[in-house]
């Protein structure tokens, strides 16, 4: 079992590697010259050269993406062109308020999708599924745009107007200190994650409670509890911990959608505000950051799935 372990790890790595190469050459191709963009259309060549050299944008590609990439391991993501600051500094507080969503969004969606999806397979033909798998169906078919503006409409602009449209965050203060302004972002997180886990969680439930081992634990005599907690859940959360990976590494990239519309300072805009200032650097940063995120939460995920599920460690024993 390390051995399989390892061994996801290793892939792990390499796709982390390719993701560097793949984020460093779509910078490249992004339009207009990042000297130009800070200086302004009236800059001479000889300023637009000289910032050019000290920005090491007249180095060739590889050796660009060389210093690049040895930066990444000692924690140097660059400097900022829009702010001549390192990037690290830039990102310290949007970072940290992203995590706050993602913790929170992946906190209540993944245990209330779990939830969901066990209470529904064991009424599964009832009206209780039936709602339960219409509601997910529905609100799984939204973009998180559209339920994010649903939710403004409904709690902050036209029907009730008890919560805060936008982050109102002043400069320097956390934005956790106003614990209102984060309900809406972090709604629209979970509505838009919840009901995957949902219907995935419901899926699995209904084929491993037709097993024939859950059968047998019946005709035993175990009590549903018994046969729920030690018989289909193990069985269960092999497969659902891939399809709650997908949807909390989607948290990464999709909360870039979500920070725009509310105004959230995360780094979701920051990489909006990058790629409108044609700052490379922070473009690069904040799309491995969110690459390395995807990849770690699978990583993590198929560990989970290995340790669950027992089928997976019969496997990875033999």
């Amino acid at each position: 079992m390390t051995r399989l372990i390892l061994k996801r790890l290793l892939v792990s790595l390499v796709v982390l590697w390719l993701v560097t190469l793949l984020v460093f050459v779509a910078t490249l191709l992004l339009p207009g010259d990042p000297a130009r963009a800070i200086l302004g259309q009236q800059a001479t060549p000889e300023r637009i050269a000289a910032l050019q050299h000290a920005l090491h944008l007249d180095e060739p590609v590889w050796q660009r993406y060389l210093s690049w990439l040895g930066g990444l391991f000692t924690g140097d993501l660059g400097t900022s062109t829009s702010t001549q600051g390192p990037v690290t500094t830039l990102l310290a507080d949007r970072v940290s308020a992203s995590l706050v969503l993602l913790v929170l969004a992946a906190v209540i969606a993944t245990p209330l999708g779990l939830a969901l999806g066990t209470w529904s397979a064991m009424r599964r033909g009832r009206a209780s599924d039936q709602v339960v798998s219409g509601i997910s169906l529905v609100i799984a078919a939204l973009p998180e745009f559209v339920i994010g503006v649903a939710l403004i409409v409904l709690f902050a602009t036209t029907v009730f107007r008890f919560l805060p449209s936008v982050t109102l965050t002043p400069p320097g203060e956390a934005v956790w200190a106003q614990p209102s302004q984060l309900v809406l972002p972090v709604l629209t997180l979970v509505l838009v994650v919840t009901p995957y886990i949902t219907r995935m969680m419901r899926a699995t439930m209904n084929e491993v409670l037709d097993s024939g081992y859950v059968e047998m634990a019946r005709l035993k005599g175990m009590r549903e509890r018994t046969v729920l907690l030690r018989h289909a859940l193990p069985h269960a959360v092999g497969p659902v911990a891939q399809v709650v990976a997908i949807q909390l590494a989607w948290l990464a990239g999709g909360v870039v959608v979500v920070e725009f519309l509310f105004r959230y300072p995360g780094i979701g805009q920051a990489l909006i505000d990058a790629v409108g200032k044609r700052d490379v650097a922070v473009v690069q940063a904040v799309t491995l950051l969110i690459a390395a995120v995807y990849i770690v939460v699978n990583l993590l995920a198929d560990v989970i799935g290995i340790l669950a599920d027992p089928k997976l460690r019969t496997e990875a024993v033999r």
